[in-house]
């Protein structure tokens, strides 16, 4: 080492430090957050649950990132985004699911949105008033899975983790039946209405109902079912009844059913079994009518209050009803005429005539015995059903003194012969009677009796100048008459004295006579020898 200017030794030269080959600890921050970061995508990628999208009509209660998805309670999604559809008609909700609503994806699964409801079946989402809306969800069964749904606009009725057997019911008209009426067995609520449709005919309602475990097991295939809405008031020999379910089928209607011999079935109808439904018990628990018959009458009076439904009575059993009345005009006759179409079931007079009218298939043996009640007088007849509203129905009934007829029984519908009622016949005669007054000679009658008083007039002129005063001479002798006699026969007269003496010594005589016939009973001797002393006795 050389000396410097100064001839001072040199300094010596720094020590350059080498770099570390550990890396710096600032890089460390980074990369742990990258890590958290990436295991947290990873967590939300394992824990993510479905996305489902529900379309509704609206979306009232709706928020998106508030509205939760519920199922028993238990949230189980949230709704993500809402948008309307391509055509405006409704609108799509998005649905972020959590991990274990997996199962929700498949293709029969349910979703309605929660909010207070007033229906058949009381107040519903009471709970909502405070928390909002929020959409059910019920879990489907179908091993299909989808993403796209449709919602209910209602809640449905019964869920599917519900035990029961579902049933079809088939009406005629819905009345005053909607979902959620009640049905009662014994008078105890079991099931309910879950959906109604019409028919595929459009003849009737077909009801889907269910019945909830264990009362399902007492609907039998021979169970009736009838409408047990509103109040069932009679009026019979037993006095005044009055019959309904409960309130609840007075308020909203409900349905009945019942076994036809009260017992529970030996075995259970399987679900979707389909039964009739009757308008009232005793309609559903009445013996099968069987086919029935459509005849058609002709009347010749006013069919005013008769409608269609009005019963066909035959001595108090309702035979049918009245399906149709119209008015058509005779073209022989020049006058018109009105056709009443009947439905009768034959069945409802018993089994032994049933048998013997036969099938539908076969109307010879059927027509056969109609010919014959024809002919014993068998007829129709309008009559008065209640006199306040003036309600008309047909009788069916014997008349033995109707006019001869006879039914054509090749036609497809038979015309049976009619009667007029008694009141047309009252009229009728009400009008002969008018007629034949009308035909006497009232005013030469009149003009006789006129002639007749004048003349009478002068008879008794004539009587009071001339009879007159000579009756009064003839009353006046006759009463002289009637004072003698009067005097005659007084007590204190003469004559009446004397007749009473006579009298007495007649008794006397009539005492001697009887005690002399007494003693010649006793002594017949005395008669014999004919010797009697001048008193009497016997020597």
């Amino acid at each position: 080492m050389s000396d410097n200017e100064n001839g001072q030794p040199p300094l010596p030269e720094p020590e350059v430090e080498k770099p570390s080959r550990m890396p710096s600890l600032v890089w460390l921050i980074p990369l742990l957050a990258a890590i958290i970061g990436v295991m947290l995508v990873v967590r939300m990628v394992i824990d993510q649950g479905p996305t489902v999208t529900v379309s509704f009509r609206s979306a009232d209660g709706l928020e998106p990132g508030k509205t939760k998805v519920k199922y028993k309670d238990v949230d189980i999604g949230l709704v993500k985004t809402i948008k309307l559809d391509g055509d405006l008609s409704k609108v799509l909700v998005t649905i972020d699911m959590t991990k274990e609503a997996k199962r929700f994806t498949a293709a029969d699964t349910r979703f309605w949105v929660v909010k207070p409801r007033i229906g058949a079946s009381g107040v519903t989402g009471l709970n909502t008033l405070l928390s909002g809306s929020y959409i059910g969800v019920d879990a489907g069964k179908s091993e299909e899975t989808t993403h796209e749904f449709t919602g209910l606009e209602k809640p449905p009725q019964v869920t599917r983790d519900e035990k029961g057997t579902s049933f079809v019911l088939h009406g005629e008209s819905l009345g005053s039946i909607d979902v959620g009426s009640p049905i009662f067995y014994r008078r105890i609520q079991v099931g309910q209405v879950t959906g109604f449709e019409l028919d595929e005919k459009g003849r009737g309602v077909k009801m889907s109902v269910f019945i909830a475990a264990p009362y399902d097991q007492y609907v039998g295939k021979n169970s009736r079912w009838w409408h047990a809405s509103g109040v069932d008031v009679r009026l019979d020999s037993s006095g005044f009844k009055v019959n309904t379910q409960s309130l609840a089928a007075l308020l909203v209607g409900g349905i009945a059913f019942e076994s036809v011999n009260g017992q529970k079935p030996s075995a259970a109808a399987p679900g979707g079994s389909e039964f009739l439904l009757a308008a009232d018990q005793a309609s559903a628990l009445r013996e099968p009518d069987g086919v029935a018959v459509t005849t058609v009458l002709y009347f010749d009076q006013s069919l005013r209050g008769l409608s269609a439904g009005a019963p066909v009575d035959f001595r108090g059993i309702v035979l049918g009803e009245v399906r149709s009345v119209g008015v058509e005009f005779d073209p022989v006759k020049k006058s018109f005429r009105m056709p009443v179409t009947v439905d009768m079931y034959p069945a409802r007079l018993g089994r032994s005539f049933a048998q013997t009218v036969g099938t539908n298939e076969d109307r010879s043996a059927g027509t056969q015995v109609l010919e014959r009640m024809v002919a014993r007088g068998l007829r129709g007849q309008l009559r008065t059903g209640n006199l306040l509203t003036g309600q008309l129905y047909v009788a069916l009934d014997f008349f033995p003194n109707a006019a001869p007829a006879k039914i054509d029984t090749t036609q497809e519908v038979v015309e049976l012969p009619t009667v007029p009622n008694s009141l047309d016949e009252l009229q009728t005669q009400v009008s002969s009677i008018a007629r034949k007054l009308d035909k006497v000679p009232f005013e030469e009658i009149g003009k006789n009796l006129r002639d007749t008083l004048k003349s009478a007039d002068v008879l008794m002129k004539r009587l009071d100048a001339q009879v007159v005063p000579e009756l009064k001479d003839t009353l006046a002798a006759a009463r002289k008459t009637f004072h003698q006699a009067d005097e005659l026969l007084q007590k204190d007269s003469p004559a009446q004295s004397d007749l009473r003496e006579a009298l007495q010594q007649v008794t006397q005589t009539m005492q001697s006579l009887d005690a002399l016939a007494d003693y010649l009973e006793r002594h017949p001797e005395a008669l014999i020898r004919g010797k009697v002393d001048k008193k009497g006795d016997p020597k």
